[in-house]
């Protein structure tokens, strides 16, 4: 698996008079931490910044910029007005489907009668597919319906546009996805895919188009609507974050317009939608930042259709005014998220299993398959093996037997939809754009479609390729920065999201204190099969303040154990820095560790250094005028290449004084079984298992996960189940092997050079 390759951004000093502007902005703070951030992002001048921190000084696009498209849009829909035709919303089922289809739903409701000429329909996400179906437009017509309006939707249907057209229903799609070569019938096509890339409009998501929409209608007929058009932008805030879109611009604006609207839903005295209120009370949230609709609401909504499938009650959560509805919907939303959370994680420990016999070197696209996983959570597993592997990842359920449907995620400038269309011949149906999709294709085209889409791969990017992820640093801070003038300065920059990502912090050589852990429960106190680390931070070693008190930053991993964290050992950690609306206290979210290199992530590096091999009995240790001294048999390059890149920064030679005598796994899970039995635990933490058995502490760390997974069926005097042994030897079995290579393997400066940086 690959590890992240940390990349510190160069570090600017913004002119004074700049600094100044940001720190009028910030409350009882120097700005200068937010100054470089907004520096480094392109916002340099006091228009820019102005318009960036505060919306009422941006000047928002006009919806009527999407044209004719737009004017036959409102033209349609004004002769349906006029004749009474029955109009169906078809949305889709993701949170920024949901609400596209709310917006539309209580938009439209203001010039269409709800139920008796306007309804909404939204595809099973587990048993149909994103877009138009012929089913669903049959049913349609059966009804009456003579106009459809799509919403985060429809662009590519192009044959069942036409098959619309054939049973005598017009179509208006209001899309943000990619387009298709050619422009569908329908009636009008609102896509900001039509726009430069760099227009104030391109990057809306599938309910701000839906929003421009209504917006353009509440501009023609001002006389008609009675609800203000403000009140729909804590709806399209909502979808906007969920969906992950570039907040720059019009994204922005509407953005920070949407969460100062979410805010007064938390109040009850001041809420107009109880569903908002309820999931915001259900997730402690205030309402008040983008986390809470990208850590708290926003997966909530995306729980529905991944558990239950039918997605139609988001739409009623969101619009309905009656607080005991909505808060029974809100109660079963919670209920749904907290499965989500239960099936993703297993998904993902299964996957990283598999992900360890992966040979990024030579994979391209990460292709992967399962009978048994859940299609819904596949989006966010690929998420995380793309984010893991540098690669783009396509999951799939093999489920059916004849057809393979699933999901599949990018990275970094890898434009997925373009992968997919390469090999469109292939498949059933996709759709998407370049960071996401969803596709379906025949099982017996599975192998033929993996190898072509790695083929197509590495003709576009195999040249510009890393074999490591890389993992962008915004600062470098000590854990006394950390706190709450820090966090006021990163308030300026939110709401976060793509192309303005959360700040990303360095911490050099501090330590992890008083680990502690927690499985994650439901509201009904079930346990999820979710991990949280709670730790305390402090500088490597501690320092305290002008009173005498440790300088500590709490700090939370989530969905890791307190055993793959060394402890009161040097580390060089990146993180973010969050607010706890639970313990109401700021800390950070551990993103990614190493232990500490004292020549830091941007020292200059060379492949001058000799590299001597010698004997294990060596008697320098650590740095010496002989050497920098590598005593413990690695086992993967990046290991090897850290050494090395030590030995650089103390102008040393890197001398290999190790000696590797393989051990018999079977043995060594005997003895560890025989340990466990004897209940010492002192002698299973990471590094005894690395002091005793020579173990990696990644390997130590997996070992006393399984064993911890396992322990629930552990009864002391019984043997270890099969499968627990087996699995831990197939761990020791692997790194046995690979220590084997590296003790004998040929290395020279040349060699290591050619190997990507690691962490």
């Amino acid at each position: 698996m690959a590890q992240f390759r940390w990349q510190l951004i160069p570090p600017v000093t913004p002119p004074a008079i700049f600094v100044e502007q940001v720190r009028r902005h910030c409350d009882q703070s120097s700005g200068k931490f937010a100054a470089q951030l907004l520096w480094q992002r392109g916002i340099q001048a006091a228009d820019q910044l102005a318009g960036f921190v505060t919306p009422e000084h941006y000047t928002p696009t006009s919806g009527w910029e999407f044209g004719q498209e737009m004017k036959w849009a409102v033209q349609r829909l004004g002769q349906a007005m006029e004749q009474g035709e029955k109009i169906t919303i078809w949305g889709d089922f993701d949170a920024d489907g949901i609400t596209s289809t709310a917006v539309l739903w209580e938009g439209l409701g203001q010039f269409f009668p709800q139920g008796d000429q306007l309804s909404y329909t939204i595809p099973n996400r587990l048993r149909e597919s994103h877009g138009l179906n012929r089913p669903g437009l049959e049913r349609l017509a059966a009804q009456g319906t003579k106009l459809i309006v799509t919403c985060d939707t429809g662009s590519t249907n192009l044959a069942e546009i036409l098959y619309a057209r054939e049973l005598a229903m017009d179509v208006i799609v209001t899309d943000h996805h990619t387009l298709p070569d050619d422009r569908p019938e329908v009636v009008a096509i609102i896509n900001p895919r039509y726009f430069a890339d760099d227009h104030p409009l391109f990057n809306l998501s599938g309910v701000a188009v839906a929003f421009k929409l209504v917006e353009a209608l509440y501009d023609h007929y001002p006389t008609v609507p009675r609800q203000p058009l403000e009140k729909l932008l804590d709806l399209v805030a909502i979808g906007l974050i969920a969906d992950l879109v570039t907040l720059k611009g019009d994204c922005r604006y509407l953005a920070q317009r949407g969460i100062a609207q979410l805010r007064t839903q938390k109040d009850p005295a001041t809420a107009t939608r109880p569903g908002i209120h309820a999931l915001l009370n259900l997730c402690n949230r205030n309402g008040d930042r983008p986390t809470d609709i990208g850590f708290g609401i926003g997966p909530r909504i995306n729980a529905i259709s991944r558990i239950k499938g039918d997605a139609s009650f988001g739409v009623e959560l969101l619009t309905s005014r009656d607080p005991q509805i909505c808060n029974q919907l809100a109660a079963e939303t919670e209920t749904l998220n907290s499965r989500r959370k239960g099936l993703q994680k297993s998904v993902i420990t299964e996957i990283d299993q598999r992900l360890q016999n992966i040979d990024l070197s030579t994979t391209g696209v990460v292709v992967l398959t399962d009978p048994q996983w859940p299609t819904g959570v596949l989006g966010l597993a690929a998420s995380h093996v793309a984010q893991t592997c540098g690669r783009p990842a396509i999951l799939l359920n093999t489920q059916d037997g004849e057809i393979a449907k699933g999901s599949a995620r990018s990275v970094a400038n890898i434009d997925l939809y373009a992968l997919l269309h390469s090999q469109r011949h292939l498949m059933l149906g996709f759709g998407g754009h370049p960071f996401a999709a969803g596709l379906s294709l025949p099982l017996d085209k599975l192998p033929l479609f993996t190898e072509a889409v790695n083929q197509q791969f590495w003709q576009s990017y195999g040249a510009q390729i890393s074999l490591d992820p890389i993992l962008s640093v915004d600062l470098q801070v000590t854990v006394a920065d950390l706190g709450q003038d820090l966090f006021r300065e990163f308030n300026l920059l939110e709401p976060y999201g793509m192309g303005n990502p959360a700040p990303q912090l360095l911490l050099e050589k501090v330590q992890v204190e008083r680990p502690s852990f927690r499985n994650i429960k439901d509201r009904t106190g079930n346990k999820v099969s979710y991990l949280k680390t709670n730790f305390w931070l402090t500088e490597y070693p501690p320092q305290t303040d002008g009173d005498g008190q440790v300088i500590q930053c709490p700090g939370v991993w989530w969905g890791h154990h307190p055993d793959e964290l060394p402890q009161n050992e040097p580390l060089d950690l990146v993180v973010e820095l969050d607010f706890n609306t639970y313990d109401r206290r700021y800390e950070v979210r551990l993103i990614d560790f190493r232990l500490h290199q004292p020549q830091g992530i941007t020292s200059s590096q060379t492949s001058a250094n000799l590299i001597d091999r010698r004997s294990p009995h060596c008697p320098h240790h650590g740095l010496s005028p002989q050497g920098h001294v590598l005593r413990t048999c690695p086992s993967s390059w990046s290991e090897l290449r850290r050494a090395y890149q030590q030995a650089i920064a103390a102008q040393q030679p890197l001398v290999l004084a190790y000696h590797f005598l393989p051990q018999c796994p079977t043995a060594l899970v005997a003895q560890l079984e025989e340990q466990w039995h004897g209940r010492k635990t002192a002698e299973l933490s990471p590094l005894s298992l690395q002091k005793q058995w020579d173990f990696s502490h990644g390997l130590a760390s997996q070992i006393l996960i399984l064993i911890k997974e396992h322990s629930p069926a552990l009864t002391p005097g019984s043997a270890w189940p099969k499968a627990l042994v087996r699995q831990i030897e197939t761990l020791i079995a692997e790194e046995q092997f690979q220590k084997q290579y590296f003790s004998q393997v040929s290395l020279t400066p040349e060699l290591l050079a050619t190997v990507p940086d690691s962490p």
